[in-house]
């Protein structure tokens, strides 16, 4: 695992997804601090989306999972706070190529989207891929 430091949150339509999450990760022994909800009452996925870019930005963690229906609005607002590049991640290729070619920092999953054996598989591949730096470090200045 290449990030030490995780977090996670979600919005109502992501919560069991991210208690799923979070459950598969503590048994692989892997600290993860969860920043809400703590309910499946309704909720606004910007408010949790903040929480974790910001944590990342402040260096408490080093990577965040983000949960929603789609993935699309926790995308959608990590991505407007510098330095945070957040990935919508729906497979293995576009999981794989966040982190090779974007150094994603924050994975965002769709709840509605993917099963928990895919989300499981997809946290792996982001956590354990390195980023290949070289021509994508000089686009990534770019952002």
């Amino acid at each position: 695992m290449l990030f030490s430091k995780i977090c996670i949150a979600s919005d109502h339509a992501g919560y069991d997804l991210k208690e799923k999450i979070k459950d598969y990760l503590i048994k692989k022994d892997v600290p993860i601090i969860d920043l809400g909800p703590i309910t499946k009452a309704s909720v606004d996925y910007p408010d949790f989306a903040k929480k974790v870019a910001k944590r990342l930005l402040l260096r408490k963690s080093d990577a965040g999972i983000l949960v929603c229906g789609s993935g699309t609005g926790m995308a959608i607002t990590a991505n407007k706070f510098k330095s945070i590049r957040a990935a919508q991640c729906y497979d293995k290729k576009s999981t794989i190529l966040s982190r090779q070619h974007n150094n994603a920092n924050i994975i965002c999953l769709g709840s509605r989207m993917i099963n928990n054996k895919e989300a499981f598989s997809f946290i792996n591949y982001f956590f354990n891929t390195k980023f290949q730096g070289g021509r994508h470090k000089m686009r990534i200045k770019k952002i």
